[in-house]
């Protein structure tokens, strides 16, 4: 059974990097991010590090909550600069 769910956590987190990658939207890499984590953290967790686990599934979500505000803080940037005429 721990060698399925190995495959698993693989899986999610080669697709999550390759969505990474491919994928042009920020909100997309974002979502691609928390899937790769997913994957991280099952892969942690079947090597029977709970600590780091725990760590892991905590910061997770504050790393995307940050990623997600400063994508917003970035476009309200761009669109303020388009406004203003300031572009380059």
């Amino acid at each position: 059974m721990e060698f399925f769910v190995s495959i698993v956590a693989m899986a999610l987190m080669i697709i999550g990097a390759f969505g990474i990658i491919i994928l042009k939207r920020p909100l997309d890499k974002v979502i691609m991010f928390s899937i790769l984590d997913a994957g991280f953290v099952l892969a942690v967790v079947l090597f029977k590090y709970l600590d780091v686990a725990m760590f892991a599934a905590l910061a997770g979500p504050l790393s995307t909550l940050v990623f997600i505000l400063s994508i917003v803080k970035i476009k309200e940037i761009r669109t303020k600069k388009i406004a203003s005429g300031d572009v380059k």
